[in-house]
């Protein structure tokens, strides 16, 4: 029955029919398939993972199995996908923007190029992303009287970030870059203590996703004074854009998506793809990926190279304007 699923996708058109002979000939897939997240078990993209795949498995007729290799950046993981494991379809990648546009100006030796070593399958979701203050320690409501505020302070705001590379991290980076402000960077070993300390007081400010921070914003212990992409967050449509605010053109959002080796035969990647649309059509999927501040979006290769390319150069100018390093 499993089986049928993905040779339904190809007789309905959602797969190419060259696709067909392809994958018929070598029998893909004919063992299960390994989702390498190159982050921790209980993060974000692990969770994603963890819901999308038994649906792909099921479009598939073989488990789609998540396997974490967590470190340095997510170069563990990539580097496993780009330049250890064979192209042949059984592993694929679920990558994000420090796997794919960040680490490669951070890292003057990276051991994967994401643009050569990788091929793009789908980009798979977004992520919005709340700039957010401690009202105890920066009594502001909005970014004008933030960077007012960080005027008055010659030694500089304290902001938390998770790591150095991540989304956190970089879009405090952009914002100083744009407005002017002194910034001092708190780096942590992950998000959680991130958040605790910026609950605590020891911090004043982060960009946070929207899961991570609602619970927050809901009890007062943290205010929201800007949504960081080029829209308003529906959850929150009365709380403005950063670019609403005066800083034009500011637009930062998180992003993911899968890859697979570069040499991958193209009915396969077309295959993953299909059955990954499969994985969040029903409507129990999208509800849970709502509720944790995911927006599922998908499309070509193509389109998902393109974007992974501008993303880079954009990191690349603030990566090294701000003269950031890797720890």
């Amino acid at each position: 029955m499993q089986r049928r699923s993905l040779l339904s996708l190809l007789a309905t058109g959602s797969l190419v029919p060259a696709a067909f002979p392809v994958l018929a000939q070598a029998a893909w897939p004919s063992q299960p398939i390994r989702l390498i997240v190159p982050y921790p078990a209980g993060g974000g993209t692990d969770y994603f993972a963890r819901l999308v795949a038994p649906g792909m498995g099921e479009a598939l007729g073989q488990p789609v199995i998540v396997e974490n290799r967590p470190g340095a950046s997510g170069i563990i993981g990539a580097t496993a996908v780009a330049r250890h494991l064979p192209a042949d379809g059984y592993t694929f990648l679920l990558g994000d923007m420090t796997t794919y546009a960040v680490n490669p100006s951070m890292f003057e030796k990276l051991a994967y190029d994401p643009l050569k070593d990788l091929a793009p399958v789908t980009m798979t979701a977004k992520f919005d992303f709340l700039l957010v203050v401690n009202p105890t320690v920066l009594p502001v409501r909005n970014v004008p009287e933030l960077v007012a505020l960080a005027a008055r302070m010659p030694q500089g705001l304290n902001y938390a970030s998770p790591s150095v590379g991540t989304t956190h991290h970089l879009a405090t980076e952009l914002l100083a870059r744009e407005t002017g402000m002194k910034v001092v960077a708190i780096t942590y070993k992950g998000g959680g203590p991130a958040v605790q300390d910026l609950l605590g007081g020891q911090v004043g400010m982060m960009f946070l996703d929207r899961a991570s921070a609602r619970s927050h914003i809901e009890s007062g212990r943290l205010r929201a004074i800007a949504a960081a992409g080029a829209h308003r967050i529906p959850a929150y449509p009365d709380l403005p854009t950063v670019a609403e605010q005066g800083i034009k053109g500011f637009e930062v959002e998180g992003w993911q998506g899968f890859t697979v080796r570069a040499g991958t035969p193209a009915p396969v990647v077309r295959a993953l793809s299909a059955a990954y649309l499969k994985a969040i059509a029903p409507a129990e999927v999208k509800q849970k990926l709502n509720e944790n501040g995911i927006d599922p979006v998908s499309g070509t290769p193509e389109q998902f190279t393109r974007y992974i390319e501008a993303e880079t150069e954009k990191w690349r100018r603030v990566v090294r304007e701000r003269n950031i390093k890797a720890e």
